[in-house]
């Protein structure tokens, strides 16, 4: 395989990168979501809504052929409010995470998790989480094989269905 087909993570870096070339991944990448009748935040945010929801928070961007095709953001436990869950487990919280279409079933979903459980270890997290909406159940299906858990429910006041969190202890 040559070297620009691979998969590149790295940390986003909020003074050098572009905050509106990542907004419009997470828009296009929850866009088919929103066509389902799902008003998931991402779909719909601006830039600055980006740049305060990745503030205080580990925010990764996946290039494939140097290009930006996935992006996901690690919260460490007490950070992410408005979830029971979040809010009274010592979890890490995995948010705005997206894939662009045209490469969804690549595995670039699973390679940007699995990064993120690294990252966690690395922070000494014991268990990360996750929502999604409850009726997705293509994303309900693939947080269940990648080893979450449903442990609650939660419903935010900014979105129009009730969210299933998702967990998962790692070692």
């Amino acid at each position: 395989m040559k070297l620009e087909n691979k998969i590149f993570i790295r940390e986003f870096d909020q003074e050098s990168d572009d905050i509106n070339e990542l907004t419009n991944l997470l828009n296009i990448a929850y866009k088919q979501l929103a066509d389902l009748g799902f008003q998931y935040v991402a779909s719909y945010q601006g830039p600055e809504t980006t740049r305060e929801r990745i503030l205080g928070a580990k925010c990764f961007v996946c290039y494939k052929s140097n290009r930006l095709v996935g992006t996901i953001t690690l919260y460490k436990p007490g950070i992410k409010k408005g979830c029971a869950w979040y809010e009274e487990k010592p979890v890490g919280v995995v948010g705005q995470f997206g894939v662009l279409p045209a490469y969804q079933g690549e595995g670039i979903g699973t390679i940007l998790l699995d990064h993120i459980e690294n990252q966690a270890r690395k922070m000494d997290i014991k268990e990360i989480s996750l929502d999604t909406a409850e009726g997705a159940t293509h994303l309900v299906n693939f947080y269940c094989k990648s080893g979450f858990t449903l442990v609650a429910y939660t419903d935010w006041e900014m979105t129009n269905y009730r969210s299933a969190v998702f967990s998962k202890k790692i070692h």
